[in-house]
């Protein structure tokens, strides 16, 4: 009796401290499963953005993050094509880019994953035109444009692109610009919107077609920079009275009289309140739409006022 007596004791003793164990393991992988849920401001997302909104969306992930320490945001940079195929992908839940989703495209999500993606603007940009500091022509017309861009101008300038097919900036100019028709042989490609002011920079018979967030903030060092390298090119003004040329200066997107606008649009895989969720409130909230501003983009969300002043 007294062996059986101290072998239950020691059993009693071996479950007390096998429960023990088991607690602390489940606290423990309760604790970890309760850090490890996704929240509109806590984890991590993969984003794919368009090239040539780097700098402002650096800018906005900068102060999305410094206000949410527990999100991360992971921004990969690439072609516009790249960012839509990305979203077919588990890994990419979020892309920017200046156009959303076709009827077609809706209709892919809504059959292959029963769920059509969230879209909406963010902002409007401009594709900027850029010349060499030597170059002895800065002033153009739509149709100036649209002769350099398919190769039968006079003016016998390179158009440089980032890219000679993919991206954002070539669709825009053969969609809006050429109405469908090819660039020209002429067209170079460049690797980047930065490769595009460099190469421009070095080439005085160069004309380059970047996003204006990569040269528009007169307020930024690099940007300052940037525009010792090269001039910003003046277009001629579709809706004015008279003949009159314009940079891509914020009131002249605003106003639409700068012809080459475009929009900066958000399409957002995510049924749940995740890390893109939160960004893009961020986005679209007053902090962010303050950011695009600053940038010497057009804020969708918030109103711009254009004001005469007297000189």
């Amino acid at each position: 009796m007294k062996h059986l007596f101290y072998s239950i004791g020691s059993l009693s003793r071996r479950l007390a401290l096998l429960v023990m164990l088991v607690g602390l393991w489940a606290c423990k992988g309760g604790s970890n499963k309760t850090e490890a849920r996704e929240t509109t401001s806590n984890g991590t997302i993969n984003i794919s953005v368009d090239e040539s909104f780097k700098p402002i969306i650096d800018s906005q992930i900068k102060v999305f993050e410094a206000a949410y320490p527990n999100a991360k945001i992971v921004a990969h940079y690439k072609p516009e094509a790249e960012c839509l195929r990305d979203l077919t992908r588990d890994s990419t839940r979020m892309i920017i880019i200046t156009r959303i989703l076709t009827r077609e495209e809706e209709d892919f999500y809504k059959d292959s994953i029963r769920y059509v993606p969230i879209m909406g603007r963010l902002a409007y940009d401009a594709v900027t035109v850029i010349v060499n500091n030597k170059s002895p022509d800065s002033v153009f017309s739509m149709s100036d444009i649209q002769a350099i861009l398919s190769g039968t101008s006079q003016l016998k300038l390179r158009p440089v692109f980032d890219g000679t097919s993919a991206t954002s900036t070539v669709r825009f100019a053969i969609d809006s610009i050429l109405k469908g028709r090819p660039l020209g042989k002429n067209v170079t490609a460049a690797r980047s919107s930065q490769a595009v002011i460099d190469y421009v920079a070095d080439n005085v018979d160069a004309i380059g077609f970047i996003g204006v967030s990569w040269i528009g903030n007169k307020e930024d060092v690099n940007q300052l920079s940037f525009l010792q390298k090269v001039n910003i090119a003046s277009i001629q003004c579709g809706i004015c009275n008279s003949e009159t040329y314009v940079k891509p200066y914020q009131a002249n997107i605003a106003l639409k009289r700068y012809p080459m606008v475009r929009g900066l649009h958000y399409i957002l895989k995510e049924n749940f309140g995740g890390v893109g969720s939160g960004f893009v409130n961020f986005l679209e909230g007053e902090r962010g739409q303050l950011i695009f501003r600053r940038a010497y983009l057009v804020p969708y969300k918030m109103s711009f006022n254009v004001r005469d002043v007297e000189m």
